[in-house]
């Protein structure tokens, strides 16, 4: 058994599950990577709380009481891209932008696109910990980052 597949049997939600498995396994992996960012900053950051994993318009999301959702998702007709989506009625995008204007690639206020040949570069920690925390941070100018 892979590493991956040991990261799939770890998911609790078999349609989360499920919908990684229809994933090509260079971006299921990437996806994988990142769910786990979101975990391990939730266990590191009372301010956090329990992660809930769901699927929110076919897309693995992630909620917690303190937390804007974060969803991660592929889209066939962009095949060597990814993106990891946030609220975009919430300020984290146009707070990302102002923080790494040139770090990501952003989709308006809705997402950051990722490419899968490239790493997926350490700021998105932040980004992912100001998302968990948002409830906490949203009336802060750039969310306290």
């Amino acid at each position: 058994m892979t590493s991956k597949d040991k990261r799939l049997d770890r998911i609790k939600s078999s349609d989360v599950r499920n919908t990684l498995q229809l994933y090509p396994d260079n971006i299921q992996n990437r996806i994988l990577t990142i769910r786990q960012a979101i975990f391990d900053l939730s266990s590191e950051n009372s301010d956090i709380g329990d992660i809930e994993e769901t699927l929110k318009w076919g897309e693995p999301s992630y909620l917690a009481k303190s937390a804007s959702t974060v969803r991660l998702a592929w889209k066939k007709s962009i095949p060597d891209k990814y993106g990891v989506y946030f609220n975009c009625k919430s300020k984290l995008i146009d707070t990302f932008k102002e923080l790494y204007p040139t770090i990501f690639v952003y989709d308006g206020n809705r997402a950051i696109i990722l490419d899968v040949a490239k790493d997926i570069p350490e700021e998105l920690n932040q980004c992912l910990l100001l998302a968990l925390t948002y409830h906490k941070v949203k009336y802060l100018n750039l969310l306290c980052a």
